[in-house]
């Protein structure tokens, strides 16, 4: 078979269909009948609430549904397909379709998945929260995850081009603290952006000799051999691997901890056995790293800094 077989993962997991949930029955009292009891007020809205209602809105918006009082404006595609689909991702919802298929039966469907879609668009919006908390500040003294430690930003015209930054770890000041340091022949003046793309570069140095090292150990393992390595910047993959044994990582990888790393590179390198993700595929990754499930866990629900 000569055609290119590539598989990737994502960074999210496909959510598994909920069951459909029956409309609670509500019994209203004849207002004459003074024998019957009021039912109790629901709670009351605040004021919050009132003003400003719950909304969710799609930049490709092209029309809307809602849901009790909350508003959700999604991305509607006629697709070839055979039944509705729905995906939650960081713009908002979008829904997909058969060209057969009539848009009463498109807005019944999202009623009835109306839990599942507030509750990842919940999700959605709390974890781009997250990310903008996470924003990191590019300047002398900013701080980012490095193999899951955190790594100060020094800049110091002293240390001259040196690569594009010298890591330092000091024991001494404060006992039993660990400070990593980035020394970074850069000016006081130097722009954010400035600072921005030399860490960058030389994370993503850092992240091409991880990444070469751990291959290389992993390979012989399970028993393949892989041809070339690209880093990528996929914003929804972490990896790709190819029949031909070329391997792409994605270069943020290398803020995780090493352990999260092997479990991604044995991810794709067990594709180079097994080009699928059937039960024999997970068996040979937990051949060489039994607690994988812990470490998809940890990459899924880590919030990673917003560059």
């Amino acid at each position: 078979m000569n055609k290119l077989l590539q598989l990737a993962f994502d960074f999210f997991d496909l959510p598994t269909r909920p069951a459909p949930v029956s409309p609670e029955k509500v019994r209203t009292a004849d207002p004459g009948d003074a024998k019957t009891p009021a039912a109790p007020a629901a709670p009351a809205a605040t004021l919050d609430q009132v003003l400003t209602p719950a909304s969710f809105a799609h930049p490709r918006a092209n029309r809307q549904a809602r849901f009790g009082s909350t508003q959700v404006a999604y991305e509607f595609k006629r697709a070839r397909r055979r039944n509705i689909g729905f995906a939650v991702g960081p713009e908002g919802l979008t829904v997909s379709a058969p060209k057969w298929v009539p848009l009463y039966e498109v807005e019944a469907a999202l009623q009835s998945k109306a839990g599942w879609i507030l509750r990842k668009l919940d999700e959605m919006r709390e974890r781009s929260e997250r990310l903008e908390t996470a924003r990191i500040n590019w300047r002398d003294g900013a701080i980012f995850p490095f193999l899951g430690e955190p790594v100060i930003v020094v800049l110091d015209p002293r240390q001259g081009a040196a690569g594009g930054g010298v890591l330092r770890t000091d024991t001494e000041s404060l006992p039993g603290v660990t400070r990593h340091t980035l020394h970074l022949g850069l000016s006081q003046s130097a722009t954010p952006a400035q600072v921005r793309d030399t860490v960058q570069a030389w994370l993503m140095r850092q992240a091409s000799r991880v990444f070469t090292e751990r291959l290389d150990h992993y390979a012989p393992l399970l028993g393949v051999q892989w041809k070339k390595l690209s880093l990528s910047s996929a914003s929804t993959r972490w990896g790709t691997a190819a029949a031909d044994g070329s391997i792409r990582l994605n270069w943020r990888l290398i803020h995780f901890r090493l352990p999260v790393i092997d479990y991604v590179v044995a991810h794709e390198l067990s594709h180079l056995r097994v080009m699928d993700h059937s039960p024999r595929f997970w068996g040979t990754v937990a051949t060489v790293v039994p607690d994988y499930q812990t470490l998809r866990r940890q990459l899924r629900d880590e919030t990673l800094p917003l560059w």
